[in-house]
């Protein structure tokens, strides 16, 4: 029972953490300092996309799922829990390329967004401090 608990956390765990990977680039629209823990967080999960691995919490959960009894499942997480929801197919190698590139691709176009945000803020308190309007 307890296995079985912990694996359910290790999955709730997971989604988060591909939820902050994928979104987390708007949080550090409103709080900047959150890009210390989110720019490692979508390298992170672009990489193991791209290099075609799977997290280390997939096996975790496989294991506690396995001492509780349960059947374990072939594949990723994403594999087994998000593209039932999102694609009817498996997942391809192609599609997990295109995973990690548009998690890469969003998070550019938010930190951008970010870059630029401070870059005017910078200008605007240059003029502020040299008395200029």
């Amino acid at each position: 029972m307890l296995e079985r608990v912990a694996a359910d956390v290790v999955v709730l765990i997971h989604a988060a953490f591909i939820a902050f990977v994928v979104a987390g680039g708007l949080l550090v629209l409103r709080w900047p300092r959150v890009a210390w823990l989110h720019l490692p967080a979508a390298v992170w999960g672009a990489a193991i996309e791209l290099v075609g691995g799977i997290c280390p919490l997939t096996p975790l959960e496989n294991a506690l799922r396995r001492t509780a009894g349960e059947s374990r499942y072939a594949g990723g997480f994403v594999e087994h829990y998000l593209l039932p929801l999102i694609y009817p197919a498996a997942l391809t190698r192609e599609l997990q390329l295109g995973l990690g590139l548009g998690v890469m691709l969003l998070n550019v176009l938010l930190y951008g967004v970010v870059a630029t945000r401070r870059q005017r803020r910078r200008r605007e308190n240059r003029r502020g401090d040299d008395g200029k309007a």
